[in-house]
């Protein structure tokens, strides 16, 4: 296997495997979780019945009262007329319903479909908010009963802040409370739960609030396999890092210890429900159907704590917001890593150099296109010099083929061992480093795999227009088809430009490649492969991703031409002559060194044999 062979198979490995990634407690505590999954089985089945009766009546009509056949002291509360309080500020609008005192919708109001109508998180059919516990032997469920507003619908703004009380109230005098509160420009909504007296009716067996949270998220962007791939449940332990479920996969997961918030997290938007202190345990569950209109159905189950005391609060808060991450940052337990940046060292990139420039741009107010430009330019400069040092010893390597391939004429391809022995011998007389064009290329590699993750990750790009592309958050099609067996499970059912041009360039690129380096054979080929392969994956991501790619081939380009002009092949080739002229060095390369001690344990391998 010859030089070229070697640096062809790594570099493909890389890249193959960087585009290919996606991808016992204590006896109380058990017993805690046999009633918490008891009380969900008795909770679903409760809500399974009241959806069959709700499904009958008129949708329209919210003003019909509906009766619970129920002797508990929470009786009076079975029976009322829903009402909706709307409570909002300049970034969010909350509907709450005293049909179980909770919101049953959230509007983001800065932004919109990709269809340009409002965006919302969920809806009230798309919803379900239930607070679950035991009064003597009838389980409670407060989605089927009728709180009392205190308050009514407001608006705030900027330092402003008001709140609103749902209030759930047995016979005996004894209160639960939902109380809602709201400050201006914020995507935070506070949610407390407090309870009067509620130690005296609550069952003493009963250590916990089930909580239960349903929601079917709404599709708000233009590519459904797209959001759902970035669609899923994050939650984060007290002590732990933040974890999630496989977006590809329908999943059921307990989680058995404290938990600080769980999250409805969606491509470019979030629902996230933050405890003050922790929830004590939780289930959470994400299914796809993919004849559904809905993008994912996704529950969370989380256990609250009761301390049995006469007065009691549990305190926690909504983020109904975007995905951005400056923005997740500033709230706090780590709910910026819900954005995807890349694995290992990419993420770090990302966090620490990329998100950092590309807000500095941002504040110049440019067009996200310019942007993107300017970002690659910064990026190829600081980069020049790897740039410069591979395309010299590239060219080096082009010079010495020909007495390579007199090497392997004379020694012939049998040994490889001895073949790369000669090869290093004429490396080190003409003081060629056989690897210095791969590792500048190598070292550049993390950040073009960096840049894959962080675009279409970026809802700054979101419905941002440049040129012919109306998205660059998504791809442009320029043409489009229904489904057609194969060929839309592969490549999809549309034609991306920014695709093709990043797909031309990078064949371009490629054929110039060859020339400087020499490469022959199946080598050759395969670079013109790899580019053909890779657009059925990148006709279907972000535009800006590959806009990115296209102008950074197209500034590779200009920096090979420039390097050309000032790098004279004749001086090299004497430069090198020169090199072979002086007397050898004894101190061999650790690369060298190795070869040797190959070459050794054959031997003693062959005459152990005979």
């Amino acid at each position: 296997m010859d030089r070229n062979t070697l640096t062809g198979l790594l570099l493909m490995t890389i890249i193959l495997i960087g585009f290919s990634f996606y991808m016992q407690p204590s006896e109380l505590e058990l017993q805690q979780l046999k009633k918490q999954e008891d009380s969900i089985k008795a909770a679903s089945a409760n809500s399974a019945n009241t959806v069959a009766i709700d499904s009958i009546q008129n949708e329209n009509d919210s003003t019909k009262i509906t009766t619970l056949d129920t002797s508990n002291v929470l009786s009076t509360a079975t029976a009322g007329n829903e009402e909706l309080v709307v409570i909002e500020n300049e970034k969010i609008k909350a509907t709450i319903s005293t049909k179980g005192g909770s919101i049953v919708s959230v509007e983001l109001k800065e932004y919109k479909t990709w269809d340009k109508k409002p965006l919302y998180l969920f809806d009230q059919k798309d919803s379900k908010f239930n607070l679950s516990y035991t009064v003597g032997n009838d389980l409670i469920n407060t989605s089927d009963l009728y709180f009392q507003k205190i308050g009514q619908s407001f608006s705030v703004v900027k330092n402003d802040s008001n709140a609103v009380t749902m209030r759930l109230t047995a016979k005996t005098g004894q209160h639960l409370d939902f109380v809602y509160s709201l400050k201006g420009d914020s995507y935070l909504l506070g949610f407390d739960i407090q309870s009067e007296g509620m130690n005296n009716i609550i069952s003493n067996n009963t250590g916990y609030y089930d909580l239960s949270w349903h929601v079917n998220s709404l599709k708000n962007e233009k590519d459904m396999k797209m959001e759902r791939n970035n669609t899923t449940l994050y939650y984060k332990y007290d002590k732990d890092d933040v974890d999630y479920i496989n977006p590809s996969k329908s999943e059921n997961k307990k989680l058995e210890s404290s938990l600080k918030w769980v999250s409805f997290k969606q491509h470019f938007f979030s629902s996230v429900l933050i405890a003050n202190e922790t929830f004590s345990n939780g289930v959470i569950n994400s299914s796809t159907d993919i004849n559904s209109e809905k993008v994912k159905d996704m529950t969370m189950n989380l256990s609250i704590p009761i301390k049995r005391l006469p007065s009691e609060r549990f305190g926690m808060k909504f983020y109904f917001g975007p995905n951005q991450y400056n923005t997740l940052a500033a709230v706090g337990n780590n709910l910026e890593k819900q954005i995807n940046l890349g694995w290992g060292p990419l993420k770090y990139i990302n966090r620490y150099a990329v998100i950092p420039i590309f807000n500095s741009l941002e504040k110049m107010n440019l067009n996200y296109g310019i942007i993107i430009l300017v970002l690659t330019i910064i990026l190829k400069l600081v980069l020049s010099p790897l740039t410069y040092r591979s395309y010299l010893s590239t060219a080096k390597m082009r010079i010495l083929k020909p007495e390579m391939d007199e090497i392997k004429a004379k020694v012939g391809e049998d040994d490889q061992t001895k073949l790369q022995q000669e090869y290093m011998k004429l490396y080190k007389k003409a003081g060629v480093n056989p690897l210095g064009g791969c590792v500048p290329l190598l070292l550049q590699m993390p950040i073009l795999f960096a840049f894959f993750f962080f675009f279409p990750s970026s809802i700054e790009l979101r419905q941002q227009s440049f040129l012919w592309v109306s998205d660059l958050s998504t791809y442009d099609a320029i043409f489009s088809w229904g489904n057609i067996p194969i060929i839309s499970s592969i490549y999809g059912n549309h034609v991306s430009l920014m695709c093709l041009l990043m797909t031309a360039s990078t064949l371009i690129y490629t054929r110039l490649n060859n020339q400087i380096s020499g490469a022959t054979g199946q080598m050759k080929w395969m670079g013109y492969i790899m580019p053909i392969v890779f657009m059925g994956v990148l006709n279907n991501v972000a535009a800006g991703l590959n806009y990115y790619y296209f102008v950074a081939n197209m500034m590779t380009f200009g920096q090979q031409w420039l390097i050309r002009r000032f790098v004279d092949d004749t001086k090299l080739h004497k430069q090198i002559q020169d090199n072979k002229k002086k007397p050898a060095s004894t101190k061999k390369s650790k690369f060298q060194q190795k070869l040797e001690d190959m070459q050794r344990e054959r031997e003693k391998q062959l005459k152990s044999k005979k």
